[in-house]
């Protein structure tokens, strides 16, 4: 990989040979500095202690956390976020200042908030508005700690509504306008821009300054760099050309052990 990134290993796909809390050292010893994390508990608001055993695991491991997902709801069940879901609403409000919480002691400064599938029983203008509404609450809560909010587009979830570059920026666009929150940003997850067909070269060439963070995958398969056809590290050159210096999350899925899915990536890029 030509580019200067930096690299952030998400310890939700990856490492997860281990149990949750072991995995923020098995990325420091692979030689990474720091990680994320989709929501790390079963519940939008967990107990205290579980709270702190998850902070003291990053710490204690010597990584950095850069970013989080807010609570999404029963991901392996086919949940994608609460933020547009009616009858979830307050439980995605009620973990607002856990995760923020979480992130203002970790350092964190981007927080992904996973939409929400379509849902019967409310129309798309009910979820639409409800979802800016939410995000306007969330980035007000991540503003008090200098940390952005994130839209994610999301490939294989046919309900989940926003699937190209163009349709998490229409939100953005929506939650800036309303409510004058600028700390908004798109989530440019180049494997599911890729697989939902989207022109990811002109989304880099157009609206590199809305992007707040980066995720990468090989296509087809969601598995490391190498393993399939896109070429990541030229769209990682033109996305640092036209000015992101962000973070680089690793959110594939090891085709062997997690330690061998990183052989693409010399030990002192890491």
């Amino acid at each position: 990989m030509s580019h200067q990134l930096r690299y952030t290993v998400n310890c939700s796909l990856l490492f997860t040979e281990l149990p949750l809390l072991e995995r923020p050292a098995a990325a420091r010893r692979a030689g990474f500095s720091a990680v994320e994390f989709w929501w790390p508990f079963v519940e939008a608001v967990p107990p205290d202690r579980q709270v702190d055993a998850f902070v003291n695991a990053v710490t204690d491991a010597g990584v950095q956390l850069t970013g989080l997902n807010f609570f999404a709801g029963d991901m392996p069940g086919g949940d994608r976020g609460l933020v547009s879901w009616p009858k979830r609403s307050s439980e995605f409000r009620d973990n607002i200042d856990v995760t923020v919480g979480i992130g203002e002691r970790l350092g964190a400064q981007g927080f992904n908030a996973l939409y929400g599938n379509r849902v019967d029983g409310s129309s798309e203008r009910e979820q639409d508005d409800l979802a800016v509404e939410n995000l306007a609450l969330a980035a007000r809560a991540a503003a008090r700690i200098g940390a952005t909010v994130l839209v994610e587009p999301v490939s294989g979830a046919e309900r989940y509504p926003l699937k190209t570059a163009a349709d998490a920026l229409t939100v953005i666009g929506r939650v800036q306008t309303a409510y004058d929150v600028p700390n908004v940003g798109l989530l440019a997850d180049l494997y599911h821009l890729a697989v939902n067909g989207d022109d990811v070269n002109k989304v880099i060439a157009d609206s590199t300054d809305w992007v707040a963070h980066v995720q990468i995958a090989d296509a087809p398969g969601r598995n490391e760099p190498g393993t399939g056809t896109l070429p990541l590290d030229q769209q990682l050159t033109a996305l640092e050309a036209n000015g992101y210096s962000g973070w680089v999350g690793l959110e594939y899925k090891p085709s062997t052990t997690s330690d061998e899915s990183f052989g693409w990536l010399p030990f002192e890029r890491r």
